[in-house]
């Protein structure tokens, strides 16, 4: 999971909406349900976000899918959050992509629904999420080696209610590490630069990431960690 930063103070139209913040859970739902201003804000979202998506890093848009705006503290729960620019990410599959998927590939805020435990629950928007991961060849994502009992627990809370295990996610993941497999064992083969080859996928292209950055990351271990220092340092 990459750490989101905000950028700003989000859109006009959603501050305003903020001015007023709704009280009930339906109040919520409600006003929610009529903000017409949700393309504009998913933009906005979007752009910070460098087109990944807030949960499994995957791009909606090379997969011919969409986005939704999701609430990290479910507005049923936090009413008065509904339209608060810090509690809003995108996150991948709009109501007509999990018309494609069976139950268990569902993934994300899809997944989470109006479920959470804010005790537990990882963050994106916290700048040390990243850490408490590790991504495998096989595509599955694991809580990271090294974490107390306490940060495991999060670890597999988070993985499971955004069914970050999801068989859509780990066969993507899977491939996306075969793939850079090959290329590497390519470069290594035809004495190429390592460096640039880890480039290509982990520095911004027009404000856009390659999908899976943190697995990305992982791969190329203290390569990616200098390419980013010198390419993008606002990615570490």
């Amino acid at each position: 999971m990459k750490p989101i930063k905000k950028l700003g103070q989000g859109t006009y139209d959603l501050n305003k909406a903020n001015e007023k913040p709704p009280v009930t859970p339906h109040d919520a739902e409600t006003r929610w349900s009529s903000f017409g201003h949700k393309p504009k804000l998913k933009n906005w979202l979007l752009s910070e976000q460098y087109m990944l998506c807030a949960y499994s890093e995957i791009r909606s848009d090379r997969e011919g899918m969409d986005y939704h705006i999701e609430h990290v503290r479910p507005k049923c729960q936090f009413p008065a959050d509904t339209f608060l620019y810090a509690n809003l990410v995108v996150s991948a599959l709009s109501n007509v992509d999990l018309q494609a998927l069976r139950t268990e590939e569902v993934f994300g805020g899809h997944a989470k629904g109006s479920d959470y435990d804010g005790q537990l629950f990882l963050s994106c928007l916290d700048p040390d999420c990243s850490r408490f991961f590790a991504y495998f060849s096989d595509g599955r994502v694991e809580p990271a080696n090294g974490l107390d009992p306490a940060d495991q627990d999060k670890a597999r809370y988070t993985r499971d209610l955004l069914n970050l295990n999801s068989p859509f996610l780990v066969n993507r993941r899977r491939r996306w590490w075969d793939e850079l497999d090959r290329l590497l064992q390519q470069h290594l083969d035809d004495d190429q630069s390592v460096y640039h080859l880890a480039a290509v996928d982990l520095l911004p292209t027009n404000g856009r990431l390659s999908q899976f950055f943190s697995m990305t990351r992982q791969f190329f271990g203290p390569v990616a960690e200098q390419v980013l220092k010198d390419g993008a340092p606002e990615l570490l």
